[in-house]
């Protein structure tokens, strides 16, 4: 999909690209840095930050809960982007190598050091509750592993989910067409497609060439290109 150009500040690009040495490094107490995503880049609808280590043994993430006054009551996610770290979670040691995500709601005590140099890791905070919904694509694609094993009303089920939030979304409602003709329900595949094709005209061409699609292609109500 295209990126969005901003049309009320034309002075902020409506994109943002920093390497992770760009940033800044503010030295903390416990020896590591704070690297500030969320300032840099102008974040608005979640927190983001990172830690960089210098040494083994520096404190990454400080021992709290996301319930004292000076925190947000975040769910946050802890991702390790480089070298090695080792978090205490609610009383319980975690091995953290780089690759690691950890996500851990408010109210459970955590923790973490470096025990590389240089360790980096990436921590994303929102209250729990209060996001935007998941993006219309995340429910088509959890639905891929099904659609790929012929189980199509399981497909069905899955991506369905996402119309409590987008109903009328296009493009979930063009998967949602393909998995329901595969199924053999031409009413259904059919009613799907109609929406889909009334959100977006692009539909028309992608339904021409989709084999998904072929056991409702016959039908009247198919929709066609206008070429």
């Amino acid at each position: 999909m295209p990126v969005p150009t901003s049309q009320s500040d034309p002075a902020t690009p409506p994109w943002r690209a920093f390497q992770l040495g760009q940033l800044d490094r503010i030295p903390l107490d416990g020896g590591s840095s704070w690297r500030p995503v969320r300032r840099t880049l102008d974040v608005t609808a979640f927190g983001v930050n990172a830690f960089t280590a210098g040494a083994v043994g520096d404190e990454l993430v400080e021992h709290h809960d996301e319930t004292s006054s000076g925190a947000g009551g975040h769910e946050e996610l802890y991702v390790v982007l480089t070298g090695h770290a080792r978090f205490i979670i609610d009383g319980t040691a975690v091995d953290a190598p780089a690759g690691t995500l950890i996500l851990i709601e408010p109210g459970i005590a955590r923790s973490a050091i470096a025990e590389e140099a240089e360790t980096t890791v990436l921590v994303v905070g929102g209250r729990p509750g209060a996001a935007l919904p998941a993006s219309p694509f995340e429910h088509w694609y959890a639905a891929e592993g099904a659609y790929r094993d012929g189980d199509f009303e399981r497909a069905t089920e899955i991506a369905s989910a996402g119309l409590v939030d987008w109903p009328e979304h296009p493009h979930l409602r063009y998967q949602l067409a393909c998995y329901r003709a595969m199924a053999n329900d031409p009413q259904g595949a059919l009613d799907h497609l109609a929406i889909a094709a009334t959100g977006d005209p692009r539909i028309a061409d992608w339904a021409a060439s989709d084999s998904d699609l072929d056991s409702i292609r016959d039908d009247p109500r198919f929709p066609h290109t206008s070429g």
